[in-house]
């Protein structure tokens, strides 16, 4: 088992920033990729970004590419995600997640590559 938990969702203006953080615990070295997905309210949930632990190697979202960066710190078993110029369509719920599986053939953009998922954080972008 693996346990995640978000934290530092919150309400910012558009064109600000938010970091997110995703603290990871338990049997953390079975994990490979940790990623960040979205869902907004009558939505899918929608892949933002991933990262290997070992490697680094990183995955995006065209959508949020140039604006939103992933990174990871392995010493705190913690990965970001700092998000600027925040747009009105950014709110959702910020769920970060991880893959036990080595290899993907997606990008890891499908949250059924992910076996375990952490409670979510609510970003919300006002005008």
């Amino acid at each position: 088992q693996v346990q995640l938990v978000e934290s530092g969702g919150g309400l910012v203006q558009a064109g600000g920033s938010l970091r997110l953080s995703c603290a990871a615990s338990g049997r953390t070295f079975s994990s490979y990729i940790m990623g960040w997905f979205r869902q907004a309210p009558g939505k899918e949930r929608e892949f933002v970004a991933a990262i290997s632990w070992s490697g680094g190697s990183t995955y995006s979202a065209d959508s949020v590419k140039g604006r939103f960066t992933i990174s990871k710190d392995n010493a705190k078993n913690t990965v970001y995600l700092q998000m600027n110029s925040l747009k009105l369509d950014d709110t959702a719920v910020y769920y970060c997640a991880t893959s036990l599986r080595s290899y993907s053939g997606t990008g890891y953009r499908q949250p059924y590559e992910y076996s375990y998922w952490g409670q979510g954080t609510q970003v919300t972008v006002a005008s």
